[in-house]
């Protein structure tokens, strides 16, 4: 009987050489053997293999490989350290890893760098992450120039965006026009559309996942840059070299100085302002080679003021998101790998306005308490099996007002505040079956229970109150569970091209209303509750991925289908007040479905890709639109976009973006009629109607000096132009009013308002 060969377990960190800091998503391959494992989230890494001699061969985005042979007798333990690529080398170039679009089961994955975050042209020389998402086929923009995010047919609060595991509830500054992401202190982007893995829950359309750089291990660094609108400031070092460091991140706007000087004493506005700052820090240490403690947050505020000493009033509207995250590391075995997380964010908004001695203050936000825990397990080489757990607790208010006249004060009225515990378990195994097949499987149980205090009204046809239901401090009001199962698979074609086909289960608790056609502060969160039901969505997805000329060039062709229930809106003819919101809503389906095409170009000096999306977007409510179904806002048929990025020499880099789309879904008034002396509006069906299509030109150049020997100092120039051909593009569409329906002369006329002509601007960049 022969004995069967013995086996030992490789493991460790994979980080940058220069920093320390850890590399997500790393490739460790085993020669010969079509092993291969990737780092996790924070460049932890296990493969057990044969006892004998291997060559490890260890790749990395952007980073030179590295090469090691080892004699593997015994369980080891090896830290890899990689060096970053220069700028320009003699060998070929390439942006990403060999083969992974095939080769990985996970569809719909989208990972950025930080370099192609900050070489694509942007808005006001504002580096902006969800921007260049917004570049990717399967996600669409908001509108002219805003930042939220459509994917695959769902609205903004379908996407669950993490900040370092914190949950960010409003991504965007300057109503949007900006995300909150200051490149600066960002490592990684991972943007998840289609077979969201089990370990994601909350949300029907997508996951991005959002981690902060570290900081430097080895050596101080500063940089920043001044902009447009804004500046920026990082520091960065070892608070212990090779075992603790920090990073502090900083961004302000200046709109407020820049246009203070223009505004005299006798101007309605002297004294009114807006700007927006955040601040990104975070510490680490590393307690032993086992044992690693994170401590990360964020502080962003938008705070818009206005005064018009004319008139005696006054306004302020300020709003943002704070976000706290502690974190442990713990490895218990070289196959055990644990990550045992508390987070806290709190999102709030308000408005504030007084004149002579009247005042009153609108509030509304949501606050999180929450823990969790996750394990990485890595059984054999063809598996890594993932389980976990995550406990939160919600504090949603919807709207709070007090406010006072003279010696009166009105007492904030809580009756809108609602709290929820929600919880999840899951487990997921990502297993290479042969060579040909890999299956992603995962089982999400979520549960969401309203509880108490709360006070549930009676009412009549009316609305008025007829009797309450008082539920005490944490009594269950209303429960919500149900299981998620899903599924990803891939099927190896050949060497270049590879089948996937996913189906995935969501349930989402937690929902935006909106009653603007993009992300405003105003939106308010609210639960499932009494009343409302979560949200549910089945998405089945198929997709052929091949490489081309040794892997130069990555394309793909997705199909999906996507149905979604329990979808809420408010009641047609819904006006702002200060009832309850949910008593306001009207619930329906939705459902959504198209084709994605993506060719990207990952080596040489022109680098880019092009992405195009043919799709449809349906809602049906049997309170809206007749019971008709009806494009819903975010339906957009064709939507491309052509990125290209080129490499002249070392001092000179150039980029340009060109974007399309068919125009917004809309409804419009079709006739007017006057009553009594007033111009009375008739309205289509629901989004009946098209604005213009969109689209514009970017181009950037980045100007980088070269560096004499010695010096510190490393700085650049990024020239850019938005809308280069200045097109005028739809924001909205008004009704202009001239003349008098006494006399005959009455005309309405139909205008259109656009944000963005040509944009140029100057970004100085400097990093010592």
């Amino acid at each position: 009987m022969v004995a069967a060969q013995p086996r030992h377990t490789l493991s460790g960190y994979v980080r940058d050489s220069l920093s320390g800091e850890s590399l997500i998503g790393a490739t460790i391959t085993v020669n010969g053997m079509g092993r291969s494992v990737g780092s996790n989230q924070y460049g932890y890494y296990s493969i057990t293999l044969p006892q004998d001699s291997h060559t490890l061969y260890v790749t990395f985005t952007g980073y030179q490989p590295r090469t090691l042979q080892l004699l593997l007798d015994t369980d080891t333990v090896i830290n890899f350290e990689l060096l970053q690529r220069a700028m320009l080398e003699t060998v070929v170039v390439s942006s990403r890893r060999r083969d992974n679009n095939v080769q990985q089961a996970q569809m719909g994955k989208i990972d950025l760098s930080i370099n192609q975050v900050k070489a694509v042209p942007v808005l006001l020389g504002e580096v902006d992450l969800l921007k260049t998402l917004q570049l990717m086929p399967g996600v669409r923009n908001a509108g002219e120039g805003n930042t939220g995010l459509y994917v695959r047919g769902g609205g903004p609060d379908q996407n669950l965006i993490l900040l370092d595991d914190a949950t960010v509830y409003n991504t965007g500054h300057l109503f949007g026009f900006f995300s909150i992401f200051n490149a600066d202190a960002i490592k990684n982007i991972s943007l998840i559309k289609g077979g969201m893995p089990a370990q994601y829950g909350g949300r029907l359309s997508s996951v991005l996942d959002i981690a902060m750089k570290e900081g430097n291990m080895k050596e101080y660094e500063v940089e920043g840059g001044i902009g447009a609108i804004a500046s920026r400031l990082s520091i960065q070092g070892p608070i212990q070299k090779d075992k603790a460091s920090f990073i502090v991140s900083a961004r302000r706007t200046y709109i407020d100085m820049l246009i203070k000087p223009f505004i005299g004493k006798d101007n309605s506005f002297h004294g009114s302002g807006y700007y927006f700052y955040d601040v990104n820090a975070k510490v680490n240490y590393k307690f032993s080679d086992r044992d690693r403690l994170y401590l990360s947050g964020y502080v962003g505020r938008d705070v818009f003021d206005f005064n018009n000493a004319q008139r005696s009033f006054k306004a302020n509207i300020p709003w943002g998101n704070a976000t706290a995250t502690l974190r442990w590391n713990h490895v218990f075995h070289r196959k055990l790998f644990a990550n045992t997380t508390l987070v806290y964010n709190d999102y709030k908004f308000s408005f504030g306005a007084a004149q002579n001695d009247f005042s009153i203050k609108l509030s509304s936000g949501i606050r999180d308490l929450g823990a969790k825990v996750d394990v990485d397990y890595y059984p054999a080489p063809r598996h890594k099996f993932r389980f976990g757990g995550i406990y939160t607790y919600h504090r949603f208010t919807p709207n709070v007002l007090s406010g006072s006249q003279g010696t009166t004060v009105f007492e904030p009225n809580n009756e809108g505040r609602k709290h929820a515990l929600e919880s999840g378990l899951y487990v997921q195994d990502d297993w290479e079956l042969s060579n040909r097949i890999r299956v992603h499987a995962g089982l999400r149980y979520s549960n969401f229970t309203q509880v108490g205090p709360y006070k549930l009204f009676e009412r009549d046809a009316d609305g008025n109150k007829l009797d309450s239901v008082v539920y005490g401090k944490g009594s269950r009001v209303k429960s919500y569970n149900g299981l998620e199962p899903r599924l990803s698979v891939r099927y190896i074609l050949d060497e270049e091209t590879s089948l996937k086909v996913a189906v995935t289960r969501n349930n989402q608790y937690i929902h935006l209303v909106s009653n603007a056609g993009s992300t405003l502060p105003t939106d308010l969160w609210v639960p499932s509750t009494y009343r409302v039901r979560p949200q549910q969505s089945w998405l089945y997805a198929l997709g052929l991925f091949r490489n081309f000329n040794d892997n130069m060039f990555e394309t793909s062709v997705e199909l999906y289908y996507k149905q979604m229930d329990n979808q809420i809106e408010y009641r047609e003819g819904y006006t702002p007040s200060l009832k309850d919101p949910e008593e306001e809503f009207v619930f329906g389906k939705g459902w959504s479905y198209g084709t994605e095409l993506f060719i990207n170009k990952t080596k040489g000096r022109f680098t880019g890709w092009v992405g195009y999306t043919l799709s449809w977007t349906w809602r049906q409510f049997d309170g809206l639109n007749d019971g008709q179904k009806y494009y819903a806002k975010y339906d957009r048929r064709h939507d491309m976009s052509v990125v290209g990025m080129y490499e002249l020499n070392k001092k000179w880099k150039f980029s340009a973006v060109f974007v399309y789309g068919t125009g917004n879904a809309t409804t419009l008034p079709e006739r007017f009629y006057i009553i009594g002396g007033v111009l009375t509006q008739e309205y289509s069906k629901v989004n009946q109607y098209r604005l213009d299509a969109y689209h514009r030109a970017d181009i950037s150049a980045t100007l980088t000096p070269r560096h004499k020997p010695g010096q510190r100092l490393q700085q650049s120039w990024v020239f850019s132009i938005y809308n280069v051909y200045s097109h005028l593009n739809p924001y909205f569409i008004y009704f202009d009013q001239t003349g008098s329906p006494y006399d005959g002369t009455l005309q309405v006329e139909a205008r259109q308002v656009s944000l963005f002509p040509i944009i140029p601007a100057v970004t100085w960049n400097f990093k010592f």
